[in-house]
């Protein structure tokens, strides 16, 4: 018997969505019911890495599905060990707990960094702007108070400081601080670059005070700015690593990667995740290393994103673009990054109204130079009616 008919929304009011339900997809591409395409420069939030239905990807996942989706983390299984040893491998010696999403990866590394901290060290100093996800937890260390105003109190013995003022954070870390954690670009902000020293100088500040150094790279990680990591031109090596997104290609996997100088605070029953590490998702993530390796893809987000920045400068603005590789905000004269979203999906082309003037443009990486070239001439006609109207 079906359902009786009801006017009332089945799903929690919890995302502005927009007008459009799309089916399928393939590379950069995503395609509505009635088969019209859309150039996907939006990636479900940096997160199909490797593009829609890549079939290396896909045959990982069914391969998988076919032999063991889940047995729980008291037994072992291949692909999560496997995928443990290549992120070891990628990351320059870190061990991984696996979760389900990057806010479940900073829940690790915030519980990871107070039990190393001890009773005396449980501060934590985060950045004003900084996004680190929606759980309690995260949502302490999230630097923007309108998603943090309806659920407070927060976690105690949090503070947030300017971003980018390495001034601002030595007066804010003291003895009692475990740990500092910081984007190494704000991803929710806007597309926030601090200065070429900012993370090497934290690291340094980290060091002097004692205290660890937690990035989260769950946008900037996996290849989006154009190496594994964000933080690997600073030639710096962190204490904790918060990934996810782009990992999975599109099933939920994330990871708290601890080094050498924090890996073994957590004793068995400190933490845990039922799904955390899953042989599909597992599967999948191996499937998306694996691609991005041998397509070339790190090199290829350098390259695209050098692409796409000029082509966006051209219509925008010399001053208008920041970012990195393939992790590029354009901000406007004025508050109209929705018209812009909007008048860009008339156009068939996907991006996101990340701030009232900023649009996240984050493709996927296999994205082709001639689908930058069609997606900055349907953005520029786009930006023509908006300014025009």
């Amino acid at each position: 018997m079906s359902a009786p008919a009801t006017a009332v929304d089945p799903m929690l009011a919890t995302y502005k969505r927009w007008p459009i339900q799309f089916e399928r997809g393939s590379g950069s591409t995503l395609y509505d019911p009635d088969g019209k395409p859309y150039l996907d420069l939006v990636a479900g939030l940096a997160v199909a890495s490797v593009g829609h239905a890549h079939p290396d990807v896909t045959s990982a996942i069914a391969e998988q599905a076919a032999r063991l989706l889940h047995v729980s983390n008291l037994y072992v299984t291949a692909p999560q060990r496997e995928l443990a040893g290549r992120l070891l491998s990628v990351s320059g010696g870190m061990r991984s707990f696996f979760c389900n999403s990057g806010a479940e990866a900073v829940e690790c590394a915030l519980k990871l960094a107070r039990k190393w901290g001890g009773p005396q060290r449980r501060g934590i100093v985060a950045t004003v702007g900084g996004f680190h996800g929606r759980t309690l937890g995260a949502l302490s260390v999230t630097g923007q108070p309108s998603k943090r105003a309806s659920f407070e109190p927060l976690l105690p013995r949090i503070s947030h400081v300017a971003f980018n003022d390495v001034d601002a954070l030595e007066a804010a870390v003291g003895e009692d601080t475990a740990a500092v954690i910081v984007e190494p670009i704000q991803g929710e902000a806007g597309i926030v670059v601090p200065h070429d020293r900012y993370l090497a100088a934290v690291r340094d500040l980290c060091d002097r005070a004692g205290c660890l150094l937690i990035l989260d790279e769950v946008q900037t990680g996996i290849g989006r700015t154009g190496s594994w990591f964000a933080f690997e031109p600073a030639g710096i090596a962190p204490d904790i690593v918060c990934i996810a997104k782009g990992l999975g290609g599109g099933l939920p996997i994330g990871a708290c990667l601890a080094g050498p100088r924090v890996a073994d605070t957590f004793t068995f029953g400190d933490h845990g995740s039922t799904f955390g590490g899953g042989p599909l998702q597992s599967a999948a993530a191996l499937a998306v290393l694996d691609v991005i390796e041998r397509e070339g893809l790190l090199d290829r987000a350098r390259i695209a994103g050098a692409r796409l920045r000029e082509g966006l400068r051209s219509i925008f603005g010399s001053h208008s673009v920041r970012g990195r590789g393939l992790l590029l905000g354009v901000v406007l004269p004025s508050p109209t990054a929705s018209r812009l979203a909007a008048a860009a999906l008339q156009h068939a082309v996907l991006v996101n109204d990340v701030a009232p003037d900023v649009i996240r443009i984050c493709p996927p990486l296999v994205i082709t130079d001639a689908e930058i070239d069609r997606g900055l001439q349907l953005l520029e006609e786009a930006w023509h009616e908006v300014t025009e109207a």
